[in-house]
């Protein structure tokens, strides 16, 4: 007996289920007619419904409309001669009528082996049923894709958090929301293109596969190259390789890509990422933090319609200027007890970085003020806030400041209590960068995994001769999560990173 009228059956007839249907195409197989593929669709659910969804029924049937629509059947309803199928595609659903005396007693008997979730094609002519909703009167039908598998209740999708995420194309199917998710994101990144080519920048592409990993603090994913012998890293950022291409005259740069760093998964990070980074000659961090607010403006009217929404049951405004503090006055203001002389003390630092449940890591004043900011202060961030002025010491490519040679012209952009965008004005002095290098390289053999290498051969590219320049690079996975509402990365990532099943 076909599944198609009752609800969803429990897990374990699912075997039952996908036998039945797997008899189904074995029969349409011995017909000839398995996966056919030359239907050509010409209409879609969205564009009829804008198109003729206002019109009366007097109207379409005086001009009639012939249209083809495909889909996947979501639902139907069958009355004996007479039946109602509801299609789904991308842009929406659309409801077929279908008439036994209309399309002939032998495709009616086919159809009515259909199941919830065939794809399936229709020529016919529109009209408004009595309730007033589009429908397609169909005057052919046939069975593009068999499906196997049952789909999950109408009302409830899959419930599974992890089920979502290893079964993105059924979640995709049973979910508006998602398929809303994922629409805004490709929409955010095309405007943010769009936003960078107007600008003047040059989209390019820098490798993905690095014999040194540079450009971010972090730990390298390795594979090994057979033909060269030679390990190579995934890139942990392009960051190297963009500067680069500013040394050789490309002044306004970006990427949009993948960036791989071998940590933990949290609702923030996945080990896969997508990044812009861009690079401007004679710019500075400034300037930059300055062009990071026009685009997320920009961004927000593209994606949503607007610059003010709310994320996670509280408002978010970015159409008013970004605030900007240093780390010591984020923290002052966030922890207003906090002294200026305790700020100063590193016994003091490390003791409250510990009481705040993390582990210290070694450093200077400037890392100690770090620490005490993520682990007190970063998540109260809620409004947009540039944070500036990082200390040298965890900031290995950014230039030092004229006005106190410990702290680096950089910003992070905090929003919702993440960081969103790291930049800053790069240093372009090689000496400078090879000392800093080194540094890291000396960090390393401390025992810091996510330390730098020395890069001889951009230390090499500096010494042709960088100008002034600022980078930026912003997190899209996490500005996707702002503009649609989502409180996990994984989320917003079509296919995010799961343990084996």
């Amino acid at each position: 007996m076909s599944d198609s009228n009752a609800p969803p059956a429990p897990l374990q007839d699912e075997n039952h289920i996908v036998a039945e249907r797997r008899e189904k195409l074995a029969q349409w197989r011995a017909s000839g007619r398995a996966f056919p593929n030359g239907f050509a669709r010409e209409n879609t659910a969205g564009k009829l419904d804008e198109l003729y969804g206002d019109k009366d029924s007097g109207v379409l049937e005086a001009t009639p409309v012939e249209v083809s629509v495909a889909g996947r059947i979501m639902l139907k309803r069958l009355m004996g001669k007479a039946s109602f199928v509801t299609i789904q595609d991308l842009s929406g659903r659309l409801q077929i009528y279908v008439v036994r005396d209309a399309i002939g007693e032998e495709a009616y008997a086919d159809f009515k082996r259909w199941d919830i979730g065939d794809i399936v094609g229709c020529v016919g002519t529109l009209f408004k049923t009595r309730t007033g909703e589009l429908t397609v009167k169909a005057e052919t039908l046939c069975l593009l894709t068999k499906s196997l598998r049952p789909l999950p209740d109408k009302f409830h999708g899959l419930t599974d958090t992890e089920s979502k995420y290893r079964q993105r194309y059924v979640d995709l199917i049973m979910s508006p929301e998602s398929r809303f998710t994922f629409v805004a994101r490709s929409r955010l990144v095309q405007s943010i293109r769009n936003y960078m080519n107007g600008h003047g920048f040059l989209e390019v592409e820098t490798p993905m596969m690095h014999p040194i990993p540079g450009g971010a603090t972090a730990k390298p994913f390795m594979t090994h190259h057979n033909a060269l012998d030679m390990n190579l890293y995934l890139r942990v950022a392009p960051e190297l390789y963009l500067k680069r291409l500013v040394v050789g005259g490309f002044e306004k740069v970006f990427e949009i890509n993948r960036n791989f760093r071998n940590e933990g998964l949290s609702p923030r990070h996945n080990p896969e990422f997508t990044m812009m980074e861009f690079y401007e000659a004679y710019a500075n961090y400034r300037s930059l933090m300055d062009f990071t607010e026009g685009l997320l403006r920009h961004a927000a009217r593209e994606a949503l319609g607007t610059e003010t929404f709310v994320y996670q049951g509280r408002r978010l405004d970015l159409s008013v200027p970004f605030a900007r503090l240093t780390i010591t006055g984020a923290i002052h203001r966030h922890h207003p007890g906090f002294t200026e002389a305790q700020l100063g003390d590193p016994d003091w630092l490390a003791q409250k970085i510990k009481d705040f449940g993390e582990d210290v890591k070694p450093g200077g004043i400037g890392s100690l003020q770090l620490q005490l900011f993520e682990a007190s202060t970063e998540s109260e961030l809620w409004e947009p806030t540039f944070i500036i002025d990082y200390p040298v010491e965890v900031s290995p490519l950014a230039r030092a400041s004229d006005n106190d040679p410990e702290v680096t012209e950089r910003f992070e952009l905090f929003i919702a209590g993440r960081e969103i965008a790291n930049g800053f004005s790069e240093l372009n002095d090689p000496e400078d960068q090879a000392a800093r290098f080194r540094a890291q390289v000396a960090a390393k053999d401390a025992g810091d995994e996510e330390a730098m290498y020395y890069d001889a051969d951009y230390i090499r590219a500096l010494e042709y001769g960088l100008p002034p320049t600022g980078g930026c690079g912003i997190g899209i996975d996490r500005l996707a999560m702002l503009l649609t509402d989502s409180p996990a990365i994984r989320d917003v990532i079509l296919f995010p990173q799961m343990r084996s099943e």
